[in-house]
């Protein structure tokens, strides 16, 4: 969601432009008017921190991104080349200094003008080593759930019930098993064995999810994928993941399974995550 501090820039005639308002300046001596313009409504996006100019699997943010805006607007989405320029000047626009936020995005305005291309840039929230869950028993609020972007509003809406008890995540569960939290794909180890929720699962695919995987390839360590239920990870070292915070522990679980931990493997994945980020190129 936007922050106050984010500024946005629109992709225009091959370029990335600051964002001018659609909406006139009231003169002094004109009454002010009080109605807002209809909020521009969110097709596609992507985000990832990005510290000191290094982000950590941007390539594969760009592949979702281009995935999204492909499946969205068909045979009118801008052509390749065109969509290969835009995540070259979001690349070469993210600062070289600091802790930053960015987000791409697809959006679509409340009059007749074509999806736009464009990139919110915004300072990075705090970032957290851990996590609370809490099971959300509604309805799956998504209605479109491998693209990230269109359903972002309703999974945060999902924060309330998890915080009022005292939770900082809400878990998806369809037909009693485990899909994704509203903000994180979620992990967890058979002893010494990483398990995902399955790739043919209707979620968003995770770009920290895959990068792990990755790691996890290098290390030697077997990954498999499994359909649970909540009760199956009872007493499992469980991983809530996303692009801003990387690797959180779970470390209680509202109406859920019993975490446990194997003392210092979150820590030393933490670093291994940590040191695949790369300058944006």
């Amino acid at each position: 969601m936007p922050t106050p501090d984010a500024r946005v820039l629109h992709w225009r005639a091959g370029a990335l432009l600051p964002a001018t308002s659609t909406q006139p300046e009231p003169s002094d001596d004109a009454p002010r008017a009080t109605a807002r313009p209809e909020p521009d409504t969110l097709l596609v996006a992507d985000s990832w921190l990005t510290v000191d100019g290094a982000t950590r699997g941007l390539e594969l943010h760009r592949a979702r991104f281009v995935a999204g805006v492909e499946a969205q607007l068909g045979g009118a989405a801008p052509a390749a080349a065109e969509l290969d320029d835009f995540w070259a000047a979001v690349a070469a626009t993210l600062p070289r200094e600091g802790r930053l936020f960015p987000r791409a995005e697809l959006v679509s305005g409340p009059d007749t003008a074509p999806p736009r291309l464009q990139l919110r840039l915004r300072p990075a929230p705090a970032t957290h080593t851990t996590i609370t869950l809490a099971t959300h028993h509604g309805a799956d609020p998504r209605t479109q759930p491998t693209i990230k972007g269109p359903d972002l509003d309703s999974l945060q809406l999902l924060r309330a019930p998890a915080q009022a008890v005292g939770a900082d995540e809400a878990v998806l569960l369809v037909d009693g098993r485990l899909i994704e939290g509203a903000t994180t794909a979620l992990l967890w180890w058979n002893g010494d064995t990483l398990v995902t929720v399955p790739s043919w699962v209707p979620r968003v695919s995770s770009v920290t999810e895959l990068s792990i995987r990755a790691l996890a390839t290098a290390l030697g360590t077997e990954v498999v994928e499994y359909l649970a239920t909540p009760e199956e990870l009872d007493h499992k070292e469980i991983w809530a993941v996303n692009a801003l915070h990387g690797i959180r522990l779970v470390t209680a679980w509202s109406d859920g399974p019993t975490p446990a931990a194997e003392p210092g493997r979150h820590a030393r994945w933490r670093r291994g995550l940590d040191a695949l980020r790369r300058p944006a190129t």
